[in-house]
This record gives C-alpha cells, sequence and structure tokens, in this order.
C-alpha cells in the first residue's frame, strides 16, 4: 500500500450570523460622503442610487444564515476538540462603535485586487464578526490555519486573488460537510450539477464536494470562468452563490447595469447578503488582532496522513482494528458517505487518519480487510445502499434501556450531550425529533441509557459543564502551552503573539511560506503555536 503525504484536516466549525440584526444609525464618516449608497475602500468614488443608507433588515436572510450556524454547533470536531464553553463569559476590554472613518480607512490599507466596497450593510456584518460573535470567530481563525494554505496553494495556481478563499467561510463556515437547504454541499457549497459539470465524483458512495482538495480546485476553475464572464469579482461571487442565470436576470431588470451594488434589489433575498459579508469577513481577518480577536486552535493534538486503499473497506471493519472512534474517521474522511470505501485496484481512494494510528492501519492492513468481510462486502460486493443496514442509519433499540430526561442548559448542543450520556448524536436527534441540531435552553430530552446505569447518568443534570466535561476526560480550559526549544544562532526567529497564526507570521517575511515555517519549526499540519514560542524563520544572511 502506497502512503502518501496529504494536507487534509477535516475539521468543523461555525458560521457567524446573528438571529437578530439590528439597524444602526451610521456615524459621521471622517471624509466628505453626501446622498451616496456606497463608498469604494479603494477609490472613494461614490454611485447614484438611492436609500441605500436607510435599508431595512433582511429577516428572511437572518433566517437563512442562523439555520445555518444551528445546525453547525453540535459537530463532532466541535465538540471533541475545541473548549467551547459559552456558559463563561468572556469580559475584554475589545473594541466597539468604531467610527466609519476606522473601517473605511483599514479597508483601503488592504491590498487586495477586489474591490472591498464601504457600506452600512458591510459595517453590519463587520460587527458581527467583530462584536457579536467573537468566540465562534476565533474558532474560524483556527480553523483557517488549517484550510488556507490549501486555498491559496489551489488560488495560486490558477493565478486568481489569494483573497478569495475568505469566500469559503461565507459558504460553509470551514465544514466540509456543510449542506444547505437547497442541498449544497461542502467547503465551496456545490450544487449537484455544478459540481458534475466541474468533474466532481458524486456517487452513492462517494462526494467529492466534500474533499477540500479536489473541491477548493473545482471552485477555484468555476469561479476563474465566472470571472471571466462577467470581469467583475463582485458579479462573479454573486454568480457563484446564485448562479449566473439569476445575475444576467437582474443585470437586464436594471436597464444593463453592471455594478453589484446597483442590481443589489434585483438579486435573490440570500445573494444578497454574500458580497458585503465577503468584504467583512476579509476585514475580520485581516484585523483580528485590532479587535483582539485570538485565534483558538484544537484542544487535542491531531496530525493526520493519508493511505491510499485499493479494495472495499468499510469504516468498521478499521475501528474494530485500529484505536479510532467512527465519529473521527468520519470527520476526516467527510467524501464518504456510507462509512465505506468503495476502491478498486483499478481506482484507489484516499483513507486520511491520525498519524498515531496510521502506522498500526499499515501494519494490519490484511487483517483489516479481511474482517467481517463477508458481512460488510457479501461475495465481495458493495452493499445496496437502498438496503443498508448500517447501525449509522438505524437508531438503537431501547429494548431494555432506561428513560432519562435532561435539561438543556446554555451553553449545550446536541454533541456535548450526546457525548456526556454516551448515546450516538443520531439517536438523540431520533429520540427527540431534533432537527438540524437545533435545540433550546430549558428543553426537556429523553436519553435511553443503560437500566443499571440510571442513576449515574441522572446526575448529569445537577452537573457543571467542567464536571460533565471531566466525565468523559475533556478539560473545560484550554490546553497548556509546551515548552521551548534551544535556538540555534545560524537562523533568524520570530515570537509569538497574542493572536498570531502561522499564514499571519508568514506575511511578515519576503518570500516565505507557512509551509515553510511548520517544516523548518517541526510543526505537524500547521498547528501548535503558543504565545512566546520562537519560532525558526530563515537563516541567517
Amino acid at each position: 500500500m502506497k502512503q502518501i503525504s496529504r494536507f487534509l484536516f477535516s475539521l468543523s466549525a461555525i458560521l457567524f450570523f446573528s438571529n437578530s440584526w439590528a439597524q444602526e444609525h451610521i456615524d459621521a464618516l471622517a471624509v466628505q460622503v453626501t446622498d451616496t449608497m456606497f463608498v469604494s475602500a479603494d477609490t472613494t468614488s461614490s454611485a447614484d442610487t438611492t436609500d441605500f443608507f436607510s435599508m431595512e433588515p433582511d429577516d428572511k436572510l437572518n433566517a437563512i444564515f442562523s439555520e445555518k450556524m444551528d445546525s453547525l454547533m453540535g459537530s463532532w470536531d466541535i465538540q471533541k476538540r475545541f473548549n467551547l464553553d459559552t456558559s463563561e463569559v468572556k469580559l475584554l476590554d475589545y473594541p466597539r462603535n468604531l467610527p466609519d472613518s476606522v473601517y473605511l480607512k483599514r479597508l483601503q490599507d488592504i491590498e487586495q485586487v477586489i474591490d472591498l466596497t464601504y457600506n452600512q450593510v458591510v459595517k453590519n456584518y463587520i460587527k458581527m464578526y467583530t462584536e457579536k460573535r467573537r468566540d465562534l470567530v476565533e474558532v474560524m481563525l483556527g480553523l483557517s490555519a488549517y484550510y488556507f494554505p490549501v486555498f491559496e496553494e489551489t488560488l495560486d495556481k490558477y493565478d486568481m486573488p489569494l483573497e478569495i478563499k475568505y469566500l469559503a467561510i461565507i459558504e460553509s463556515a470551514l465544514n466540509p460537510t456543510a449542506r444547505s437547504r437547497v442541498g449544497a454541499n461542502g467547503l465551496w457549497q456545490f450544487m449537484y450539477v455544478t459540481a458534475k459539470n466541474m468533474k466532481l465524483e458524486i456517487t452513492s458512495f462517494v462526494d467529492e464536494r466534500r474533499d477540500p482538495v479536489k473541491a477548493t480546485d473545482a471552485a477555484a476553475r468555476y469561479l476563474q470562468k465566472l470571472y471571466d464572464i462577467y470581469g467583475d469579482w463582485h458579479l462573479a461571487i454573486a454568480a457563484y452563490n446564485c448562479g449566473p442565470g439569476n445575475v444576467n436576470r437582474a443585470i437586464r431588470r436594471s436597464g444593463g447595469k453592471t455594478n453589484y451594488w446597483e442590481i443589489y434589489y434585483r438579486l435573490p433575498r440570500e445573494t444578497r447578503g454574500y458580497v458585503p459579508a465577503f468584504i467583512a469577513a476579509t476585514y475580520a481577518f485581516e484585523y483580528h488582532k485590532e479587535h483582539q480577536l485570538i485565534a483558538r486552535y484544537p484542544e487535542i493534538e491531531l496530525s493526520a496522513d493519508t493511505v491510499m486503499v485499493n479494495d472495499y473497506l468499510h469504516f468498521n471493519q478499521i475501528c474494530a482494528k485500529v484505536k479510532i472512534e467512527k465519529e473521527e474517521l468520519r470527520a476526516l474522511n467527510p467524501m464518504y458517505r456510507r462509512d465505506v470505501i468503495p476502491a478498486k485496484q483499478s481506482k484507489p481512494y484516499p483513507l486520511v487518519l491520525p498519524n498515531d494510528v496510521i502506522l498500526d492501519f499499515v501494519g494490519l492492513d490484511t487483517t483489516i480487510y479481511a474482517f467481517e468481510r463477508e458481512k460488510y462486502f457479501p461475495n465481495n460486493t458493495l452493499i445496496n445502499p437502498t438496503t443498508s443496514t448500517s447501525s449509522y442509519f438505524t437508531p438503537v433499540d431501547i429494548k431494555g434501556k432506561a428513560k432519562v430526561v435532561y435539561t438543556v442548559k446554555s451553553g449545550d448542543n446536541v454533541g456535548y450531550i450526546s457525548s456526556w450520556f454516551k448515546v450516538r448524536a443520531s439517536d438523540l436527534r431520533y429520540w427527540n425529533n431534533i432537527n438540524r441540531d437545533m435545540i433550546r435552553v430549558g428543553q426537556k430530552l429523553a436519553i435511553y441509557v443503560p437500566e443499571k446505569e440510571k442513576d449515574t447518568y441522572e446526575k448529569v443534570n445537577a452537573m457543571t459543564f467542567a464536571q460533565k466535561q471531566a466525565s468523559i476526560g475533556k478539560s473545560s480550559t484550554p490546553t497548556k502551552a509546551r515548552e521551548t526549544k534551544p535556538l540555534d544562532p545560524a537562523y533568524e526567529y520570530y515570537t509569538v503573539r497574542k493572536g498570531d497564526t502561522l499564514w499571519d507570521i508568514a506575511q511578515k517575511y519576503a518570500g516565505i511560506s507557512a509551509d515553510e515555517i511548520m517544516r523548518l519549526n517541526n510543526l505537524k499540519n500547521d498547528r501548535g503555536l503558543f504565545i512566546g514560542q520562537k519560532l525558526k524563520i530563515k537563516k541567517k544572511s
């Protein structure tokens, strides 16, 4: 079996849009702006479109984004790898209610190819990122250290603006298994037809829309096609979301205008939010330090590598012989839809595993493939997905189990609760008719546990968050910093500061990439930073 290196770390994260979107009075601009709809961050020019600053919030748009956010809160990756105790209030003296002149000046100072227009809608989104959803933005900053190098490498390959990477934040919140209400899927939210046209494989067993590397390549190619059509990145981004047909109709209905803000009200409601949210995400990531937003990294160490599989393989076979949870296996391999890798000698597929178990897999591969093979692949054929009896899709039998009622508390999510009671998240949803992982504080949840352990689990209701986390061997506080190593006098070093990411640090040195910093400092998968750490950058000249 051939082992290959591949940067593929499929973590989930969270979309940052509030359930409420309060219209705020615009502050007096330090620059003179009168009777205008918008201000271009590049040119400070204006366009003649009326009533822009008085536009009302769009409740439907808020509901769509809130629904996405709620559906991601209970993901396995978030509840397992991050400390997200929202019951602990962080009291930081971070900037609030900055004047418009500050936002405008900062957007002007960003060196970007795509125009970063500033207006009231953009400001509302900026405040979402920097004030109202700070904890979630910090998770996204940590996740960007994994995904942005993949995005940038692909965008550079096609000679596209690197800031396009921020579009994935708006589309999926960097969640490779994100699925929209209309069926768009993966990091880059491809619809089925578009994905097939971009040569992504979608079958009953495989969905390459969920493969970070392949989906990013397809997204870059598709965005380039859209830019070739419109010659404008705002319109290309809008068309990426709603399709060229809707953008073309908006242009026709506006009398042939081709400025995004001039066709704003002609676009579908959901699409209207994407360009301003993209601009706001660019601002928030470029100026996260100024807003005291600190990247959150996973609590537990996890570096991954890839092996190529060349025969049918079920996740249950792997879990039976290698020490790995099935949920973790699914999180690392989101492209496989039914826990089955439909590989053949003529068509191998990748399997991503943590480094601490990958050697075990390689050493036991013959045993793993042979384990209960007839059960999973009778007569060495794939099980018909319509008749599959995989336990992943079948609710657990509650016969002989005791019912425990748990009251949802602030900070809880489906992932946390299922781990505290040692039940599957899918069963918890089934028992309580939970849709999109949406639960509310005070809600009563029925949970079925072994009869002899009923008394133990009934005590969970009275536990604090920290006690519940401790019961499953998890800490409720961030991982402590690691010890530093002796410095090599032949190299230049950088001292990690509060809020730094490898991507940020690489930008400070001409010709130095985040990958090079990882290699020089033996960092696994671009993570492991801590304040005060000395990073080897380059040899002294």
